[in-house]
């Protein structure tokens, strides 16, 4: 085999790699939600603006990760972060 065929063989390209970078960049933002979820919901001397301002932060670190996935993240993220704040901060 010669050079070009043992590289060519060894790197991933196409789709296998872009749905890695996907998977990659989807768990990072779960990671990421279910920090900024912990924290509000565990840190007892969070005020509410803080809490509003990591909230604010998380949407546009996913907007930046995903970007035009606004609705998605306002169907699976904002709902939850909505109601955490609801019970952290008692708000009608």
């Amino acid at each position: 085999m010669d050079k070009e065929g043992r590289e060519s063989g060894n790197k991933q390209t196409g789709p296998v790699n872009e749905d890695q970078d996907e998977n990659r960049k989807i768990r990072r933002l779960q990671i990421m939600m279910n920090m900024v979820m912990s924290v509000i919901s565990q840190d007892t001397d969070l005020t509410i603006e803080e809490a509003s301002e990591l909230v604010a932060n998380s949407k546009r670190a996913a907007l930046a990760m995903f970007p035009d996935k606004e609705f998605a993240y306002d169907i699976l993220y904002k709902p939850r972060l909505q109601r955490l704040m609801n019970e952290r901060f008692r708000l009608q």
